[in-house]
């Protein structure tokens, strides 16, 4: 199912997708602890904690957009992307487990 979200989507259409959810993330996990990066499409600051001001952030989660979208959506599991590689975790709170699935989609 990972694999059908993105296929056939047009480059536009998967930005927009990662995009949209990246904005909904930071949105509903509001604060400045996590850096969340999706390349080449955007990234976000989210979870409340310590604040980083500059240089990079000592908390980075980074992935693909297939990826993420899969995770933002409920198609794949934080654990499950995670123990394959998919997803480059690092600092002690760079976990979106409990802030997944943003949005659901439809069976």
């Amino acid at each position: 199912m990972v694999a059908a979200l993105g296929a056939g989507a047009s480059r536009d259409a998967t930005a927009t997708g990662v995009r949209y959810l990246l904005q909904l993330l930071s949105e509903q996990a509001t604060g400045n602890t996590v850096e969340v990066r999706v390349p080449p499409f955007g990234a976000v600051q989210a979870i409340e904690g310590p604040r980083h001001t500059r240089g990079t952030p000592p908390n980075v989660i980074e992935m693909d957009a297939s990826t993420w979208l899969a995770l933002a959506t409920g198609a794949e599991t934080w654990a499950s992307a995670l123990a394959a590689g998919r997803v480059a975790a690092s600092g002690s709170r760079a976990d979106l487990s409990g802030h997944l699935p943003i949005l659901r989609m439809r069976e």
